[in-house]
């Protein structure tokens, strides 16, 4: 990457004496922003310099990163992006190895039975687990977990790989390593754990048996908006600090990390570069979900529909921040259990000042997809805990209006949507008949469950939506501020 100017921080430790001893697989925008980020930190104080990361490739499209990882010996550029425009790169150096999984099984395998390696981390999406989104049960039909249970199989899936080391490591008598999840999934260590042990029942019961009883799976909650880096990002880089870097990644300056202190050995001293330890992480995890992820929920349909296309325009509208600060307030925050260490009043704060940074320029239409696996986790529940404690459920139920309105498929100015969820023919066809059969789209009760028999949601909801057709989403929000 070359030499780096006096604007430039760097690693101010000795990269050759850095081991590994963690082992991650999905090694992304977002783990290099957070996790990696983190210990970049934690090395600089020189501590945790045998706590480096070997990143994990199994997917044909990690080529890409396995090329730049050698060509760059492992080092990348962190940008934060803030909101006046500044820029502040540092360049990351925790990062010490990077195998290609495809191209060398045995030596992914030598590494994660390594008995240094004593964490496996995964930022592997959601999609990752292999859940059944109707059951809740493990899905082993995916091709590559069908070769993985085969008599004898070369692992291929990250499933394959850490059942096939944990295998190793209790022939062996190595200790076995922690399976850390970083993924931005509710219950992540638990999802992991029932995911992998599943996995392992249908290759060996006595080895799922053990990894019950002696492999730990802390849940954690994740949080920095971590966009994809763009060409413009990369020529910035180059322009104003010299640097060229085959894939540097930006982000927003605010970071989170809440991780649950449940682990089978050693860890490395995360709480002294700002990772919260905890002994339970829901209550953050509710936070997180009923706040930030419910409030983007909020903001991106009414916002689509009205003409916007980027979260900070819509949290720069005043009328639309006011929504906002109503919805977490009135419904959203009186959900929530006490959360230790955190000033909610102010974290729903930043929470609108992340969402009106400029440079960060996070799209509507991502945030509008997949909404058939966001709406039911997180705004859905606040509607039944208000409902049930007798509280207020408007702004929630012009949200599920908007939803509606949105899969129409066609804004207020009559420019088509595309909508994009993996439920995207079903919703469509009942949006289409929002008008004449209002309740259609909210009888689906795989996502609503039961909500269409509240006598108080279908009037909050059929008068939003009414509403949403006769006068738009701005007039409708107007309305509803009185």
């Amino acid at each position: 990457m070359g030499a780096l100017g006096n604007e430039v921080g760097g690693p101010e430790y000795d990269r050759t004496a850095v081991r590994a001893g963690i082992v991650h697989f999905g090694v992304g925008g977002f783990h290099r922003a957070h996790q990696a980020m983190y210990l970049d930190r934690l090395m600089n104080d020189g501590k945790a310099l045998d706590w480096g990361i070997c990143g994990i490739g199994v997917l044909p499209q990690d080529r890409r990163m396995a090329d730049v990882m050698e060509a760059q010996d492992g080092l990348y550029t962190l940008v934060v992006k803030y909101a006046d425009g500044t820029l502040e790169p540092r360049v990351i150096g925790s990062i010490v190895d990077y195998l290609f999984a495809p191209d060398d099984p045995a030596a992914v395998l030598a590494r994660m039975t390594d008995p240094a390696t004593r964490i496996v981390s995964l930022t592997i999406t959601e999609g990752g687990y292999h859940v059944n989104q109707v059951t809740g049960e493990l899905d082993a039909s995916d091709p590559g977990l069908t070769a993985d249970l085969g008599p004898g199989a070369t692992p291929v899936s990250v499933f394959g790989f850490v059942i096939e080391a944990l295998a190793r490591r209790r022939t062996e008598g190595t200790p076995p390593f922690t399976v850390m999840s970083c993924d931005n999934i509710p219950g992540n260590g638990h999802v992991a754990r029932k995911m992998l042990t599943s996995f392992a029942r249908l290759k060996d019961p006595e080895l799922a048996d053990w990894i019950e009883r002696e492999v730990r799976f802390p849940n954690s909650m994740v949080d920095r908006i971590t966009p994809v880096t763009t060409d413009t990002d990369k020529a910035a880089l180059a322009e104003k600090f010299g640097i060229e870097d085959g894939w540097p990644v930006v982000c927003e300056p605010f970071t989170q990390w809440v991780l649950e202190d449940d682990f089978g050995g050693e860890r490395p001293q995360y709480e002294e570069v700002g990772v919260q330890l905890v002994a339970d992480v829901e209550p953050y995890e509710l936070m997180k979900l009923r706040l930030l992820n419910a409030s983007h929920q909020a903001l991106c349909y009414l916002g689509y529909l009205a003409g916007y296309r980027y979260a900070h325009e819509v949290c720069q509208d005043k009328l639309f921040v006011d929504f906002l600060l109503g919805y977490m307030d009135e419904e959203g925050a009186p959900t929530l259990p006490p959360v230790p260490g955190v000033d909610l009043d102010g974290y729903k704060r930043e929470l609108i000042e992340r969402f009106a940074n400029p440079e960060v320029r996070d799209t509507l239409a991502r945030l509008c997809a997949e909404s058939s696996d966001r709406i039911p986790k997180w705004l859905v529940p606040v509607i039944r805990e208000q409902l049930a404690a007798g509280r207020e459920i408007k702004r929630s139920a012009l949200v599920v209006a908007a939803w509606a309105r949105y899969a129409e498929g066609t804004d207020e100015q009559g420019e088509p949507i595309e909508v994009v969820d993996r439920l995207r023919d079903k919703l469509v066809e009942r949006a289409q008949h929002n008008r004449d059969e209002p309740l259609l789209f909210v009888s689906d009760r795989d996502l609503f469950g039961d909500l269409v028999d509240d006598e108080r949601f279908v009037q909050a909801y059929t008068s939003a939506l009414r509403s949403l057709h006769e006068r738009g989403a701005r007039a409708t929000l107007e309305e509803l501020a009185g």
